[in-house]
């Protein structure tokens, strides 16, 4: 993969339903952590691993903000800085200079069909997808991600973790065996850093029929085979096109693997209560905040 240009995904066309009335005129991927979007997180971690040099936006026609987001307002930055506000003026430059392009997906028709929506703007490399309602704010779980790319010939990847196993009929979980660790230590079969080779999926299985304990977390890298595949795919649950389905197909014809990482390295937005706290957990790790939030939070709230 190196040397190649390489794009990334984010689905982002939802309707944000779980946060109406909020969303009824902002979409939620342009909610704030701290003084930035959600959206930009994602952006900003999709960029990380190396040639990646866009992102695609799979958006809907219904929210033109996302797209004015990411657009430049010279105007917008020249006001800042004759009110002597450079530093702001150059952080709204930097969210409008970022590599963004768009495509549409007008119907809610599942993940496969959003991902498939990109494929103009495609040139048949490998690409990655993020999704949109999570963000890894150390970037690295993608760049990991690549490293194991690397070493098993460029296959596809898919991050993976651990889930309690009264837990596992709500995921989509993965079979397969460990193969090895990123780094080469020694490392149970499940725990982070640890690699496997998927030999398949099971969407929402019963505890006692689940072949791991490993679920999909929402970062893929995948071979440019798939969107061939998403091209005559079928709907599966809820009459959706579903980007599982079509990587079960593709496992009939290349490797895949998994890297186990651990999902508190991201962190969720998908939720009101999960974006408060969001805000909350990077309002705590930013040494220009930390001291301001605990002192708005008051008296009644004890953090340690």
């Amino acid at each position: 993969m190196k040397g190649h240009s390489m794009k990334s995904i984010i689905p982002a066309a939802g309707l944000g339903t779980r946060f109406l009335p909020a969303t009824k005129c902002s979409p939620k991927e342009l909610l704030p952590v701290l003084d930035k979007p959600v959206i930009q997180y994602v952006v900003e971690e999709a960029l990380e691993p190396e040639g990646v040099d866009e992102v695609v936006i799979i958006n809907s026609h219904e929210k033109p903000q996302i797209e004015a987001y990411f657009s430049e307002d010279l105007d917008f930055e020249n006001m800042l800085r004759e009110r002597g506000k450079s530093e702001l003026a150059d952080a709204v430059h930097e969210a409008g200079a970022l590599p963004v392009s768009f495509a549409y997906q007008d119907e809610a028709l599942g993940l496969g069909h959003a991902v498939y929506c990109a494929k103009d703007e495609m040139d048949g490399d490998p690409f990655f997808v993020l999704l949109g309602d999570y963000f890894v704010p150390d970037r690295q779980m993608c760049v990991n991600m690549q490293k194991v790319s690397q070493e098993h010939g460029g296959a596809s990847v898919i991050a993976v973790a651990p889930v309690p196993a009264d837990q596992v009929n709500r995921y989509g979980i993965i079979a397969g065996e460990c193969v090895g660790s990123l780094d080469g230590a020694e490392v149970a079969d499940e725990e982070e850093g640890t690699v496997w080779k998927v030999t398949g999926m099971v969407e929402k299985p019963a505890p006692e029929e689940a072949p791991s304990h490993l679920f999909i977390v929402g970062r893929y890298l995948l071979s440019p085979r798939i969107m061939d595949l998403l091209a005559t795919q079928g709907t599966g649950a809820g009459g959706e096109i579903q980007l599982t389905d079509a990587m079960v197909r593709l496992l009939d014809e290349e490797n895949m693997y998994a890297l186990v990482v651990d999902p508190d390295q991201g962190c969720d937005t998908g939720t009101p209560a999960a974006w408060a706290a969001t805000n909350a957990r990077m309002a705590l790790r930013n040494p220009a905040q930390r001291a301001a939030f605990i002192e708005a939070l008051g008296k009644e709230v004890k953090l340690g």
